[in-house]
């Protein structure tokens, strides 16, 4: 298919985008649910892993990549937009139902269809048989790819003429090349193989006639090969079903398959082998130039903005999951609409930013990166390496460089994030949640080898996971949602197949397969609502922040930075927040090798409360001092912390500067946990310290407090000043699992001995109940990711606040009541116990704030939930 021309205009961003599909790129990849297909066709075809092939002529296919068939060939307008990308590309926030019951579906006619088993097949028979290995759940068809001895799908190559599809079977090289056109108006479509090793013989399984067209649809084959010998015949079984016979052969040979509804239809002789591999024509020639904002701020660490090319000539949506550093200073971007965009410019003043597509087609990727000097990204259907073969600044070769692990056609089995690793493999990420079925990897970070051949389970029972990978030494990392399962948002440590502590609610509650791994710290469900990659600062240019652990959060856009304290024997964290002014919801980020800097993108269709749909800054370091800490140790007699700069000592001295509190949560089947006292009461401790000290060279402090002792989640603040007479307040939070002793004098103290005598403390100001305290409480609680104040429902999944109080509400049950103060103070703290109608069915509980919250604070909200008439 020949590329159309470019168009000229060159839309406002706020002008409604070009369709999803474009129609100058042969092909995208999606699940197709051609289940209910009906026409006697087979009621098991699912395709989670498909290339569909945009034909022309209104004709197309979809061929699987895992089980190497043509699941379904069908005239019509393509399928049905439904996937998560798509209903999200226009109206940012929607996203698709849970599981697999609301999946893409052909719009049109299907001629051919085919259920799960093989395309292609060895032998004298072939078997309707999936010979893979089941799922836990025997119903689930995701299943992964066939073994490397039946077969793999190598590349989508693109051509002037369309795409080449080269995979293997059983030992033999095969090209196909799928066209249509119109013949005497009637829509012809052509399936034309060059064979290459077939040593044996070989059958291509069709797929069976829909009864709707069986009368008038019509197969030629044309099995000369390339000395005109017969090589191929079509077989039709008693049910249907069509199949090519293919005999082995000891030369490359070639046969060609039409399917049409003229009764006299035939194929066509393609363009030799030299043309055919022809690479396409530049599609998109033009560049667009965005300037980069500095900002103005005077600290340490600063944020600069370098606007998306939302203005183009294509109208298309720029929605950034990912971006890598080429050595030669481009980055390459990904869109989780399965754009690539190749950037340069990037460093110093941001002047000039230039942006190129590079390629298109990906199934919702959230991850790309490098190797040496191949691009890769990770897309539901795998690993892809990205070529441009012909060097003229667009790839033509998608090199499936992996599959070997198992994809579902679950809407929440993302393909959350791609590292490579020291050793040339890579670590990936898939997302956990299952709604119809139990796959065999949701869940888990995968260590793929060096030649994609093998993928090893690194860990498994993770409900979202984004990853992050130490360059130099390969520790993997990975936070993870706040959910069922998951009381609030954990950093880990990915290793050993450990297991932690997720499991999808279509199994027995609460069996765990089991131990559970703990993190290396908690954080507070407030704090990060969304907790999502990592990045290390390895080689970078920012000054205390070198080789440091970065973490991002999603639903308040935040960076933070992630202390690990190796002092015991088990590793732990504290983290800490290093800014929040970003306009827009990170979800990854990388190093430029050229300027040193942090880079950090992401989108919105999770709830944040970003305001830009997109974005891509940069984490600048200014040389202005960092007040940031350096370390954070627990220990017996209270909590160590070491700085860059250097302290007001009055300040540093008085324990009243410091306030600290404790908690513990429970891992059930429910939605997040309430906090939990040490004793067991809803509710978080206050730990009063009771003294202060610094540290000889004035970068330390050690507070002293009382009754130190393992919990699952420690808060730590402090409000202190350099000796310069800058004044800085920061939040700690941290899990002390083991406490190590303090030693003052090896820890560079003065000689002493820690005052822990109980300190009275210093009377908390009144929580004022009002409608503004109340509105402050909801965003600091993350309430406004999930409820709306102005009545709208896009991208939420709880009911809108607005007009809800004084009205009648229906419940799951069928029961009704009027939304009085009683009602919503019952949802704050027990949210399950009345479940509006509608909701029920929701992928995002609501967590208890019982003992989260105060009841001044409760009350606050109630007033606040009043007030939006």
């Amino acid at each position: 298919m020949s590329p159309a021309a470019e168009p000229s205009a060159n839309p406002s961003p706020q002008a409604p985008w070009a369709d999803f599909v474009e129609t100058n790129f042969p092909f995208f990849s999606s699940v197709l649910d051609a289940r209910q297909l009906g026409h006697e066709l087979p009621a098991d075809n699912l395709t989670p892993r498909g290339i569909i092939l945009n034909l022309g002529s209104d004709c197309w296919a979809c061929f699987d990549t895992d089980l190497l068939r043509m699941s379904a060939v069908w005239v019509g307008h393509g399928i049905s937009p439904v996937s998560m990308s798509q209903v999200s590309y226009q109206s940012p926030g929607t996203k698709a139902p849970e599981g697999q019951e609301s999946l893409p579906q052909i719009v049109g006619t299907p001629w051919l269809a085919n259920g799960i088993y093989p395309g292609w097949q060895a032998g004298e028979q072939f078997s309707r048989a999936d010979p893979r290995e089941p799922a836990p759940d025997n119903q689930e068809v995701g299943r992964g790819p066939l073994s490397a001895s039946a077969g793999r799908f190598k590349a989508v190559r693109l051509t002037k003429r369309g795409v080449c599809l080269e995979y293997g079977v059983t030992g033999a090289s095969v090209r196909e090349w799928v066209e249509a056109r119109r013949e005497e108006g009637q829509p012809v479509v052509q399936r034309r193989f060059r064979l290459e090793g077939a040593g044996q013989p070989l059958w291509l399984i069709l797929g069976r006639r829909s009864s709707g067209v069986v009368e008038n649809l019509k197969i030629a084959i044309d099995s000369g090969d390339l000395d005109n010998t017969p090589v191929a015949e079509c077989i039709e079984q008693p049910d249907g079903l069509l199949a090519v016979r293919v005999r082995r052969a000891d030369k490359p040979i070639e046969f060609r398959v039409a399917m049409g509804l003229n009764p006299a239809v035939k194929g066509w002789n393609g363009t030799r082998e030299a043309n055919a591999d022809t690479p396409p024509a530049v599609r998109w020639s033009q560049t667009i130039t965005t300037h980069g904002v500095l900002s103005s701020a005077k600290e340490a660490y600063v944020v600069d903005n370098i606007p998306l090319p939302l203005e183009n000539p294509w109208r298309r949506n720029v929605r950034l999951s990912d971006l890598a550093f080429l050595s030669d200073g481009r980055a390459a971007a990904v869109t989780f609409d399965g754009d690539v965009w190749m950037i340069s410019g990037l460093g110093e003043d941001l002047h000039a930013v230039t942006w190129r597509r590079f390629t298109s087609g990906l199934h919702e990727p959230l991850g790309i990166c490098i190797r040496g000097n191949d691009l890769f990204v990770f897309d539901r259907n795998g690993i892809w390496r990205l070529r441009d073969t012909d060097g003229n600044g667009e790839v033509d070769a998608h090199e499936l460089f992996s599959n070997a692990f198992a994809q579902t056609a679950e809407t929440r089995e993302f393909a959350t994030g791609i590292r490579p690793a020291p050793d040339g493999s890579f670590i990936i990420a898939k997302g956990g949640q299952q709604g119809s079925t139990t796959g065999k990897q949701n869940g888990t970070v995968i260590r793929v080898s060096p030649d994609g051949r093998e993928g090893t389970v690194l860990g498994w029972g993770l409900r979202m996971p984004f990853i992050g990978v130490h360059p130099k030494t390969g520790l993997v990392t990975a936070s993870d949602q706040q959910g069922n399962y998951v009381p609030a948002t954990p950093l880990h440590i990915i290793r050993d197949h450990q297991f932690y502590g997720f499991i999808s609610l279509l199994l027995p509650k609460e069996k765990y397969p089991a131990p559970i791994a703990d993190p290396l710290t908690w954080i507070p469900h407030p704090i990060n609502a969304s907790g999502v990659s990592q990045v290390w600062l390895s080689d970078a240019r920012m000054g205390p922040l070198n080789d440091a652990l970065i973490h991002l959060g999603y639903y308040r856009p935040e960076i933070f930075l992630a202390l690990l304290n190796h002092r015991a024997a088990r590793p732990q964290a504290a983290v800490v927040s290093l800014t929040r002014d970003l306009a827009f919801a990170p979800l990854n980020g990388a190093v430029d090798p050229m300027d040193g800097q942090l880079y950090v993108t992401g989108f919105q269709i999770w709830g944040t409360v970003a305001k830009q749909i997109s974005g891509l800054a940069r984490l600048h370091y200014t040389g202005t001092p960092s007040p940031l800490p350096r370390e954070i140790v627990p220990m017996d007699k209270g909590v160590l912390i070491r700085f860059d700069v250097t302290l007001e000592a009055k300040r540093a001295s008085d324990p009243a500067n410091y306030s600290a509190e404790r908690w513990n949560y429970l891992r059930t089947a429910e939605y997040g946990s309430p906090h939990f006292k040490p004793d067991g009461g809803k509710g978080q401790e206050a730990m009063t310290p009771s003294s202060a000290y610094l540290s000889q060279d004035g970068k330390s402090v050690f507070i002293g407090i009382p009754n130190m002792k393992s919990v699952m989640q420690m808060r730590l603040a402090w409000a202190l000043a350099t000796r310069d007479g800058a004044h800085f307040e920061h939040n700690a939070y941290f899990t002390p699992y083991e406490l190590v002793r303090f030693n003052p004098t090896a820890e560079g103290f003065a000689p002493v001995t820690v005052d822990l005598t109980p300190r009275s403390p210093t009377a908390a100001a009144a929580t004022p109940v009002t409608a503004e305290e109340g509105k402050r409480i909801a965003e600091l609680m993350g309430c406004v990711a999930c409820h709306s104040a102005d009545g709208s429902t896009l991208g939420k999944v709880g009911p809108t606040w607005k007009g809800l109080f004084g009205h009648e509400v229906m419940f799951a049950d069928g029961s009704k009541m009027i939304a009085n103060e009683a009602y919503l103070r019952e949802s704050i703290k027990a949210p399950t116990a009345k479940v509006l109608r509608g909701f029920d069915k929701s992928d995002a509980g609501m967590p208890s704030y019982e003992g989260v919250i105060s009841d001044a604070q409760i009350e606050a909200l109630i007033v606040y939930i009043k007030s939006l008439r």
